[in-house]
C-alpha cells in the first residue's frame, strides 16, 4: 500500500480513531464498542481485525458504520447488543458515543425519580450492587476517631 493512502485520523460515527492502531483496537476508542464486539464488525464487514485502520477505504469505514447503526441485520447475535428491550420502545439495540450517554443519564434519572433502592444508592454515591461498605468506600466522610497531630 501506498504512504499516500495512509490517513492518521480515521472519522467512524462521529469519532476520530488513531489511524496507527489496527482496526479492532481503534474500534474499542468508540464509547459503547468492547473488545469482542470490534473483532464481530471486523468479521461481519470482512476485514482484516490486525491491519491498521489509517489504511483502509471509504468503503470499508462505511461499511464499519452500517453494521455499527444496524448490527443485527448483519448476523451479530442479540446478546451481544447493549441496550435490549429498552425501557420505553421496547426495541434492540446497540448505543454508541453520545447516545449511550444519554440513555444511561436518563435511565439513572428514572431509578432517581421513583425512588428505586439503585436510584437511592447513586444520589448518595453508595455502592448500587450490594458490596461490602464496612471497609470499603470510605471516601466521603470520615469514620472513627479523629485525632490532631502531636505538637499542634
Amino acid at each position: 500500500m501506498a504512504e499516500q493512502e495512509f490517513r492518521h485520523m480515521v472519522r467512524i460515527t462521529r469519532k476520530d480513531v488513531d489511524g496507527n492502531k489496527t482496526i479492532a483496537s481503534a474500534l474499542t476508542e468508540i464509547k459503547g464498542i468492547g473488545k469482542a464486539f470490534a473483532i464481530a464488525i471486523c468479521k461481519v464487514a470482512d476485514l482484516d481485525q490486525d491491519a491498521q485502520i489509517g489504511y483502509i477505504d471509504d468503503e470499508s469505514v462505511k461499511k464499519i458504520e452500517d453494521v455499527l447503526e444496524n448490527p443485527q441485520e448483519f448476523g451479530i447475535p442479540e446478546w451481544f447488543l447493549n441496550r435490549r428491550n429498552d425501557y420505553e420502545t421496547g426495541e434492540t439495540k446497540h448505543l454508541i458515543e453520545s447516545d449511550l450517554n444519554m440513555t444511561l443519564r436518563d435511565d439513572l434519572n428514572r431509578m432517581k425519580m421513583i425512588r428505586s433502592y439503585k436510584g437511592k444508592r447513586h444520589e448518595v454515591g453508595l455502592p448500587v450492587r450490594g458490596q461490602r461498605t464496612k471497609s470499603t468506600f470510605r471516601h466521603g466522610s470520615s469514620v472513627g476517631v479523629s485525632r490532631t497531630r502531636p505538637g499542634q
